[in-house]
């Protein structure tokens, strides 16, 4: 910039098929500190233009004389506004002739900046190119900003519908360094001090930071957000940063957003190098801590859903009896196992049950349809149900029935499934009621594995159920009861998981333990619901 803050060293292009008129305006403009390029025709100044293009050395501004040998000014004005990335650079038309203004109409109309009379005082030509350069930088800041508030649109709109801490923080960091042109890293505390990371994608696969340095991370946000409300960003230095969360093993002073929760609970730390953001402009500072505020809001709900998640949770390992506290009775053996969805998915309502009745052992299998705490609150009630129901009458039907009853009665609104099996360890009788629910898979120690031809309605509609099905088993053979989570796969028709199950299974090395951890390994991986298995065995 000179003292009056104009900007100098501007690159203008001359494009005037008069070489008398090129070299005066070339003389004007370099004493006023400008550099000069020249073009004696439209065909040379698009030539010279689309090799600079390649080369990112475009000029500032460019002068377009009216009447070229080959094109008229109008037209090359024209074809430069049709082409992309020529579309910002600035025309001044410039004529000998004095042009009444409706003559300057068309070369307006086609998006040049002004029109310029020859010959015109040097300070005149100077003033012209400085005015057309500033128009054309304003006009491409808006287009930046408008870009860039678009782009903190989009990423607010993504962390809005992020489904876990981690997703989000993800989301988070992308939108972070695509907002400053830099690497980014996102942070979210919550109250139990477990921190949730997400680094830009630049990062995302190269080596990571260790224990140590996420545990800093920690002590930071803990210290820097005491007493904090709104946004609040600060600058920490390289020596209290930790390396590589930006570049791998590099020591950056760190640029931080800092946000709460509304309830003051969780801070939210956006993450940049100093450097890069102080070079990225005020601008994306502002929008970096609109981005923190956003995040913070957008954690609040999914904080909630973490510690309703952690009480279902609880409430699933209360309830259900872990396998030392099985029941156990001559000549049956009964394994179970228990896998909550993943942390990105909601709460569900599956529920496996063994009991000692007075005619053999009951076992249960069933899911409350729905996730919330309220599935899983539903799923212990309908368990307590069954081991009271079952003192006095053991029988699948009946209990399916009362089931139904009891569902209806206290919970209209709801419906789940459950499958039942009454199983005589001396005869090897079962007898099977299934209400909505997957059916049993009988693996025979023959070799063989087939489904149990056992169905009905689910529970809650008050439908009619169907007599148990009735089947004997032999020694050594499995009969395994699964809920949904296991083998449902968004996209895949469910028959398809159940015959991918029942292959599975088929290749499971004998004992209930092997059939179960087979099954697991082979499905559960990171499930979207919750998974509830029970598999029994008639001993040889």
């Amino acid at each position: 910039m000179d003292p009056q803050g104009r900007p100098n060293r501007t690159t203008v292009l001359i494009v005037d098929g008069d070489p008398a008129d090129r070299d005066a305006l070339a003389a004007a403009l370099r004493r006023a500190g400008h550099r000069v390029l020249r073009a004696a025709s439209g065909a040379e100044a698009l030539a010279d233009l689309a090799l600079r293009l390649r080369k990112g050395t475009l000029p500032d501004v460019a002068l377009v004389g009216a009447d070229l040998p080959d094109l008229t000014g109008v037209e090359l004005c024209r074809r430069l506004k049709e082409h992309p990335r020529l579309l910002g650079l600035p025309v001044v038309h410039m004529s000998a002739e004095a042009a009444a203004p409706a003559d300057r109409c068309p070369g307006l109309d086609t998006g040049d900046e002004s029109y310029l009379a020859l010959p015109a005082e040097p300070e005149a030509v100077d003033a012209v190119v400085r005015a057309g350069v500033r128009a054309a930088r304003l006009r491409a800041d808006n287009r930046a900003l408008v870009g860039r508030l678009t782009l903190l649109s989009e990423t607010v709109v993504t962390i809005q519908s992020a489904r876990s801490l981690k997703e989000l923080a993800d989301a988070a960091a992308d939108g972070a360094a695509r907002l400053t042109g830099t690497p980014a890293a996102v942070f979210v505390l919550d109250p139990d001090d477990e921190l949730y990371r997400g680094l830009s994608r630049d990062r995302a696969q190269a080596a990571l930071p260790d224990d140590d340095a996420h545990r800093a991370v920690s002590a930071l946000l803990r210290r820097l957000t005491r007493g904090q409300s709104g946004v609040r960003l600060t600058t920490v230095a390289s020596s209290l940063w930790p390396a590589g969360f930006f570049r791998p093993g590099v020591r950056q002073d760190a640029r931080l957003a800092l946000a709460r929760t509304q309830d003051g609970h969780a801070p939210v730390c956006l993450a940049v190098p100093a450097r890069g953001l102080r070079r990225a402009g005020q601008e994306s500072e502002t929008l970096l801590a609109r981005l923190a505020e956003a995040t913070a809001l957008a954690a609040e709900p999914l904080l909630m859903y973490q510690v309703e998640r952690h009480v279902a949770l609880t409430l699933q390992h209360s309830f259900l009896p872990q396998p030392h506290h099985l029941p156990e009775l001559p000549g049956l053996d009964v394994a179970v196992r228990y896998v909550p969805a993943s942390r990105e998915t909601e709460i569900g309502g599956d529920f496996y049950a063994a009991l000692d009745t007075a005619d053999g052992m009951l076992t249960a299998v069933g899911d409350v349809v729905g996730h919330s705490l309220d599935a899983a609150t539903v799923m212990v009630e309908l368990r307590h149900a069954l081991r009271a129901y079952c003192v006095d009458e053991s029988d699948p039907g009946v209990l399916a029935e009362r089931l139904d009853r009891m569902l209806r009665r206290y919970h209209p609104e709801l419906t789940a499934t459950v499958c039942l099996a009454l199983t005589d360890p001396a005869t090897g009788r079962t007898r099977i009621a299934n209400a909505g629910h997957i059916p049993p898979l009988l693996l025979r120690a023959t070799g063989t594995a087939d489904y149990v031809k056992a169905h009905g309605p689910l529970l809650g509609p008050g439908l009619p159920h169907p007599p148990p099905t009735e089947l004997f088993l032999e020694p050594g053979d499995r009969l395994l009861m699964v809920t949904d989570g296991l083998i449902e796969t968004r996209g895949t028709d469910l028959e398809v998981s159940m015959e991918q199950l029942r292959a599975a299974s088929l290749g499971a090395l004998p004992g209930l333990d092997a059939l179960c951890d087979t099954l697991l390994a082979s499905f559960a991986h990171e499930p979207e619901d919750d998974i509830a298995m029970l598999a029994l065995q008639l001993r040889n």
